[in-house]
Order: C-alpha cells, then structure tokens, then sequence
C-alpha cells in the first residue's frame, strides 16, 4: 500500500532530515542524409566547442536557499546509497510530496502534483484543456481557436505528447505527429558565433524551411515534406554469446515543396518528450547541477557532463539550460512557446510572429491569412494562454514507484549502479525553498538525470550544434515515469528519435562518454541485465 508523505501546509517536504541513508537530391525528390550530416571541417569545430559563460554571470558555486543545517540534511540525503538489501527511505515518492498514488493505468503521466492547492487545481484544469486544444485554420467561426499555421507539425500539443506522455516514430500505418526533423546549420562567420557565444541564438535555421520540417499545412498551401526512415539491422553479440539486433536509421526528406535544403543544413529526429515532473526539474538549484559538471574529466572516470547555457526569452538572462533533447530551454515557458511556434505555428506574447516557423523564402505562406483577432489580443493566444499551459506542464505528477522491494528491482538497481549508469543519471536532488511555487519546494526528488550534456558517440550523433551542445552531445534523459511507457503510450521506442524497440537496445546504443556502462551492462550476466531492466521498469 501506498502512504502519502507528511508535509507542511507550504507544501515543503520533511524527509531529508528523516532519511538515513552528403546529401544529394535524386530524381523522385528525395534527400537522404546519414545522420550527422555536417562537414569534416564544421563536425570539428563543433566537437570543439567548449563550456565557457557570459561576462556578466557567473555559475553559482553552491546554493544559497540553505542554512548550514539544510545544507547537511540535503548532502547527506542525496549521497548515493551503498545499501541494496531493501528500498531508500521515501525512494517510492520519486517526485516528493508532489508524487501522484493514483492506480496504474492510460492516465498515469495526466495527474496533477499531489500537493498544489484546490484553486490551483482549477488552473491546472484550464490549462489542461488549453494542451489539448484543438487550432484550426484562419479564417474561422472558432475565434478562439482561430490560427493554426499556416505550416504545422500537429493541431495541439497533446497530439505531440500523447497522454502526456512519450512520442514515437511512424511505424507501419501509424502517422509521424509526435516526431519530427529538426534543421539548423553551424555558424559560418566570425559574426554568426559571436551571436552563439554572447547567447543571442542557439543555431541558424534553414535559409528556406526554417527550424524544422513542417510536413502539415492548411487548406490551400503545400506542406514543406516529409520525413524519410531507412532502417538498417545490425546483430551485437553480448558477452555471453547473446545476440541483439540494433536497427540503424537514415534520414532524409521527401517531396520538398519550396525548393532543396542548404547544403549544410542537419537533419535531427526528435520524437516528444514525456512531460512529468517538468516543475520539479526547473525547481533544482542551479548549482546543484553545474556541481555534476565535470567538462575536463577531472576526476578520470570516463564521464565529463558539462551544462548548456542560454538565454531566457522572457527576461533576456543567461540561464542553464534543463529541458529538451539538448538542454536548449532553461525554463518550461520558452519550451512551451517555442513549441506553439515551431510546432502548431500559433503566436503569443513572447513569440509573436502568426506566421509561426514560414521563412521569408516561403512567400506563399506568408500570404495566408492569419488568426490574430484584434479584440482578444495583438496574437493567436494572447495571455492566460500561454500561462495556463505552463502550469499545467509544470504540474504534471510524477507516479509513484512501484515494486520497490522485489528482490530483483534491488538486485537490477544495484547492477545500475555497479555498472557506471549514475555517472549520468545521478538518482537524486532536493529542491530549492526558493521555488517559486511551494508545491516543489524543498522535495526529495528520484529523476535519474543530471541534466547535463554528454558526448553519446558517433552511433547517436546528429551533427546539430544547439548552443553549447555539440553535435555528439545530449542531455542526460530522466528515467522516472519510464516503466510506464507501454501502459500510457502503448510502445516501448526509446532514445531521441525512438530507433530502440525496448530498454535493452536502448542501453546498448550508449557511446562516447557511456561506452564502459554500456560494455559492462553487455558483458553481464542474463541474469543481471534482466535484472537491471526490472528494475528500469519500477521506476
């Protein structure tokens, strides 16, 4: 049985004191490209692309929402454990007192945090409904609703994350909706990096498709393409002479409607994210982080990990970078509104444009009508929208564990350990008490993540720089929540662009900075690796 943790009214969490321990175009139209498609010479200069931070801000060096008795509670609280004999105190609550007890089932990443108040449940309902709104084309009856476009990867964001949940590629009749290519180039003047250094952009879109492939457009206008998938089956032989089969994908683009990509324009395949416990990430003092980062090795161990740094789109500061594939947003807002741009074309305050991600090549676009309504606002989804959908994003409960105590969760959990994976995915973190709502403050949190960027090898390489991330590197993916793929999503694709059909291919593309805990998850017993992937499995 499931007991809900005590907690104050402010919604702070008491356990820490408790707790002990070349691309070519052929005549069908089609453009296939290996994946990464850069340059040698541009594929270098983005391998050494280093960590380095704007004049006026400095990473801070420890956290200053402690008093010296916290600091204590907090350091000995997320210590990694030793102990694999039975569960970590509170280890069942893996988002603190936020953590949603609900049964176990299609709905299970949709609750709302266990502990916001009963007027934020309105708001959390709002917003709900805001994420799974349907835009439609301009003009319309519906003004409301009025502005999808006029290119567009889905009709809502809910389309793209499935019940809140993980998307995946297009496999036999099923549609491409929750994945998508993602274009950018290198800088190619002295000019063009500066603007990357000083945190003005974090790449250069496509001089005619912009910053991703729009494979919908509204009646009356051509959508951009299509992607194209190639898979290739390669068999990997395990230590003990079990065989794995890896598929390996080509990209490319079909049926180019505006004319070919830039010659040095990389493909990226990104599928959606799962969306729990967003609040509870963007809650984790910086410093806590950055105190992960080790971008020179230091220590020898095999793993750097060093941050993304970008600028908030609100209010203009350099911020670590947290969210999406590379880090590249530093709070769920400007993840939220870039995807309203970029995703469904639908402007809003701090992302105006009605046009959505239309270049100016695209001119047939751009003479399309447009959904902003003067008596609603100066854009598509003029304020609370915008509002509405982060907090619904912020407050998306992460479930609780399940299976905590079989013998072969403990044993899987312990070969995770002994095998090099919390290098990476560093098991916990306890929140800020200056989280600005106090449903995440001061929470025990279990992600798996350390939300840094890490050189994955060749094998997962897409060649895109994305600010300070290469084009080898990717951020640290949460593991919570993921035991629950198939029952809300109804698949097992994992990895950036879902080319693992289950855990065990997904552990096995590890490269780069993961390679030794991918050969000694390789070389272990059946026994273990199926131990590990149990344990996968509770969280």
């Amino acid at each position: 049985m499931l007991k809900r943790e005590r907690r104050s009214d402010e919604g702070e969490d008491v356990r820490p004191e408790t707790t002990k321990k070349d691309g070519r175009n052929d005549r069908d139209g089609m453009m296939k490209r290996h994946i990464p498609a850069m340059t040698t010479a541009a594929l270098a200069a983005s391998l050494c692309f280093t960590t380095t931070f704007a004049a006026d801000w400095t990473p801070p060096a420890e956290r200053a929402d402690l008093d010296a008795k916290d600091k204590a509670r907090v350091e000995k609280v997320t210590q990694p454990t030793d102990d694999f004999s039975k569960p970590e105190a509170f280890e069942i609550m893996q988002g603190g007192a936020a953590t949603s007890t609900a049964n176990v089932n299609r709905d299970s990443f949709s609750h709302s945090s266990a502990n916001i108040t009963f007027a934020e449940e309105e708001t959390f309902k709002l917003g709900n409904a805001l994420f799974r709104k349907f835009w439609v084309s301009s003009p319309s009856s519906t003004q409301a609703s009025d502005g999808l476009g006029p290119l567009f990867n889905a009709r809502s964001c809910q389309s793209c994350h499935l019940k809140d949940g993980r998307g995946h590629p297009p496999e036999g009749d099923s549609d491409a909706t929750s994945m998508f290519l993602r274009l950018a180039r290198v800088a190619r003047t002295p000019e063009e990096q500066a603007r990357i250094d000083n945190y003005e952009t974090i790449n250069f879109p496509d001089a005619v498709y912009g910053g991703q492939l729009q494979d919908f457009a509204v009646p009356g206008l051509s959508a951009e393409g299509r992607m194209t998938i190639d898979y290739r089956e390669e068999d990997v032989t395990l230590g003990d002479g079990c065989t794995v089969s890896l598929r390996h994908p080509t990209y490319g683009v079909a049926d180019l409607a505006y004319g070919p990509l830039g010659e040095d324009t990389t493909l990226s395949p990104r599928i959606a994210n799962p969306m729990i416990g967003l609040g509870l990430v963007q809650a984790i003092e910086p410093a806590d982080i950055l105190g992960l980062a080790d971008p020179d090795d230091a220590d020898g161990d095999g793993v750097s990990g060093r941050p993304n740094i970008v600028s908030d789109t609100v209010t203009g500061e350099v911020k670590l970078g947290r969210f999406g594939w590379k880090a590249q947003n530093a709070t769920i807002h400007d993840q939220s509104v870039g995807a309203m741009s970029g995703d469904i074309g639908v402007s809003s305050p701090h992302a105006p444009n009605p046009y959505g991600d239309c270049s100016e090549a695209e001119a047939a676009c751009l003479a399309m009508p447009t959904g902003v309504q003067p008596r609603l606002g100066d854009t598509e989804a003029p304020d609370p929208v915008m509002e509405l959908i982060t907090f619904y994003a912020e407050n998306l409960a992460v479930p609780a564990r399940r299976d905590v105590d079989d013998v072969d969760v403990l044993r899987g959990k312990q070969v995770f350990y002994e095998a090099g994976c919390t290098a990476c995915h560093n098991p916990k973190f306890v929140t800020s008490r200056n989280a600005e709502n106090p449903a995440h403050r001061f929470q025990l949190i279990w992600p798996y993540s350390d939300f840094l960027l890490h050189d994955m090898g060749e094998g997962l390489a897409d060649g895109q720089q994305v600010a300070m991330a290469n084009g080898r590197e990717w951020r640290t993916a949460p593991l919570w929540g993921n035991g629950l793929t198939e029952v809300v999503n109804d698949h097992s694709f994992f990895l950036h662009d879902g080319r693992a059909r289950n855990r065990t291919e997904a552990i096995l593309w590890h490269g780069g900075e993961a390679e030794t805990a991918r050969d000694n998850f390789a070389n272990a017993s059946q026994e273990d690796r199926d131990a590990l992937i149990k344990f996968l499995e509770s969280l």
